[in-house]
């Protein structure tokens, strides 16, 4: 298959209450003059590996994500659920094989994010492909909402938080999940840092 004919959606998770940042909503935060949705959607339009399309998940505010350029949906679970409330409403919504999800409050992850994502889960043949980032104490951990997911995923979601389930590792350890790690020399060592204050996003800025 040509990889560039690979059909992936981008998902921008803009759906949380942004509790630590004083309950602003976060993608709509200023980052170097532009909203952080924005920059998101930006960043995903500049990948090596190109999207079809990307969608925007947000719970208030919906017309000024509508203003960014991308179709907007809310949870279809109520009261502000998660990450894993953002990915069922991106697998519903996409109408290509594979789903890309980011959230809205990292502005700077890698441009060949989706494209080294999508050359492990093809090589491991599993269902979804997940980054791993150093962070502050030098370990590499997963960064769970950067992922990649198959559609045929959709049923298993359902189930899941129908019964409850919310966190994200507890659902994706019931599938073949790849971990790729971005720690290579070359990688940047401040591609996976979100602003989860509005001080973390000026030291964002700084960078």
């Amino acid at each position: 298959m040509n990889i560039n004919a690979v059909g992936i959606t981008g998902l921008i998770l803009a759906g949380g209450r942004g509790s630590r940042m004083g309950g602003v909503d976060k993608g709509l935060q200023n980052f170097r003059g532009l909203p952080l949705a924005l920059q998101t959607l930006m960043r995903l339009q500049l990948q090596s590996l190109p999207l079809q399309e990307v969608l925007i998940n947000a719970n208030r505010n919906l017309s000024a994500y509508e203003a960014l350029g991308a179709p907007v949906w809310p949870d279809s679970i109520d009261g502000f659920a998660g990450p894993l409330a953002g990915f069922l409403t991106g697998l519903e919504r996409c109408e290509t094989p594979l789903l890309m999800t980011v959230p809205c409050d990292t502005p700077l992850f890698p441009l060949d994010l989706v494209q080294r994502l999508y050359e492990a889960m093809s090589a491991q043949d599993a269902d979804m492909a997940m980054a791993a980032a150093p962070e502050a104490d030098g370990a590499v951990r997963p960064q769970p909402v950067f992922c990649l997911l198959k559609i045929d995923l959709l049923e298993s979601l359902v189930k899941f938080t129908q019964t409850g389930g919310r966190k994200i590792d507890a659902w994706t350890s019931q599938h073949r999940c790849v971990i790729v790690p971005f720690d290579q020399p070359g990688d940047s060592a401040h591609a996976f840092a979100n602003a989860n204050t509005l001080t973390e996003l000026q030291q964002l800025e700084a960078l």
